[in-house]
């Protein structure tokens, strides 16, 4: 039995690699969710009237990665105290969300924001929302598994979250 996640996290380039490698993982489709224009283009998202977000959708075998584990590993790819963007990434289209399927999700989802927000690990509050599953629409073809595919502008673009990942100091 296979299960769905999905995250939005700043660029969608830079949200698929962490989960793609993951054991339990058949897919990570980057695309974009919670807006109001139907079947959106990448320049359309771009111009921030859209109302959706960059995003990635996560096909994974709970059996072998739970979804629990999946809201980790977003949280340590992004900032959560960063509502209006991520990183070299500004603007709505890039806000951090997590997206839920069902009220399971719900309550891990904020169970887990709830320890993050007590660990004294960030100094601001955490303002990652999290909000109802809306329509995902894939992303077109050269935005799909861009690490793989463009691996000096992914590493370009993935470079100052990295710089974030490794600091001590957090925001």
């Amino acid at each position: 039995m296979k299960d769905t996640a999905i995250f939005a996290g700043g660029c969608f380039w830079c949200m698929v690699s962490p989960f793609d490698e993951q054991p339990g993982i058949e897919k990570v489709i980057s695309g974009y969710t919670g807006g109001h224009i139907v079947d959106p283009t990448y320049e359309e998202v771009l111009t921030k009237t859209t109302g959706h977000t960059e995003a990635v959708e996560i096909t994974f075998d709970p059996s072998v990665i739970s979804y629990e584990e999946l809201v980790e590993i977003y949280w340590n790819q992004t900032d959560p105290t960063d509502a209006m963007g991520q990183f070299q990434d500004r603007g709505d289209n890039y806000r951090p969300v997590i997206f839920v399927l069902n009220e399971n999700q719900r309550i891990s989802a904020e169970k887990s924001r709830q320890e993050l927000s007590e660990s004294g690990k960030y100094k601001n509050p955490i303002v990652t929302v999290i909000e109802e599953v809306q329509p995902f629409y894939p992303a077109e073809e050269q935005h799909q598994e861009f690490y793989q595919k463009n691996p000096e502008k992914y590493a370009q673009e993935q470079e100052e979250r990295l710089h974030y990942q490794q600091s001590k100091e957090r925001n």
